[in-house]
């Protein structure tokens, strides 16, 4: 008989699925700060290194089957994504191996900061005309800290990668959603191993994360193109900004 704790983590797992795919962000956002404040409610504690490692199950999965989807659409600029895919890799395994030394307080609050400048860069971006324009000499640092930041905070790094895409090489918002998911699955192989080698993934609660996330990110991939570009963009901050605000209320709120 499945127990709550494993239809609780399916649920995360689906949300994070369907959240994911519509907003290039591998599911982590929701995946970490979920698993924190939710098992506890079922009798299992989990520190935030934990989640992040379990969170990179997810993003694997949400890579794997939004991209397939993205790609039946057309929508995957793959050249650019092989282009830009060692960057991310390379910052993805210098992260994960901070993210078995460093104090979660300290993962916490980059991780917030993170969610917060993201957001700030999508909503100051919102009235930019969705029209090709000629990539910044930024854009291969930034995906190098995109890949940082997906190995620490088990974000999938779309949260910049989307951005950058964006604003910094000029693809348009719907394909730079689907080159980012493109781009996380193919850098979330190198964080997992790391996190499986320091030993925080818990390979029962990956696994019910990414049955969830499997189903969710079809949904999720086929639900993108029916919402406009402005709405995606706010909808994307406004999480962003939500989920920053729980994780710094948890780590700095009760001193």
């Amino acid at each position: 008989m499945i127990s709550a704790l494993t239809l609780a983590v399916i649920g995360i797992g689906l949300l994070a699925g369907v959240l994911g795919a519509i907003l290039g962000l591998g599911g982590g956002v929701i995946v970490v700060p979920a698993l924190e404040f939710v098992l506890p409610h079922f009798g299992r504690d989990i520190s935030i290194g934990q989640a992040v490692a379990v969170s990179q199950i997810g993003v694997l999965a949400v890579g794997l089957s939004g991209a397939a989807s993205y790609l039946r659409q057309g929508l995957v600029r793959a050249r650019t994504g092989y282009l830009l895919s060692p960057y991310t890799i390379v910052g993805g395994a210098a992260g994960s191996f901070l993210g078995l030394i460093l104090p979660a307080r300290a993962v916490a609050t980059v991780f917030a900061c993170l969610l917060l400048y993201s957001a700030y860069n999508l909503l100051r971006g919102l009235k930019r005309v969705e029209v090709e324009r000629e990539p910044s000499r930024l854009v291969p640092p930034a995906m190098t800290f995109a890949g940082i930041m997906s190995g620490l905070l088990g974000i999938g790094g779309g949260t910049v990668q989307v951005p950058v895409l964006n604003l910094l090489a000029g693809v348009p918002i719907r394909q730079a959603i689907a080159t980012s998911t493109f781009i996380m699955g193919l850098t979330a192989v190198g964080n997992a191993l790391v996190y499986q080698a320091g030993g925080l993934l818990d390979v029962r609660l990956a696994a019910g994360i990414a049955l969830g996330v499997l189903i969710g990110a079809r949904a999720g991939a086929g639900l993108q193109s029916r919402i406009p570009a402005a709405q995606l963009k706010l909808f994307f901050s406004l999480l962003l900004i939500f989920t920053a605000g729980q994780l710094l209320w948890k780590y700095w709120g009760n001193g």
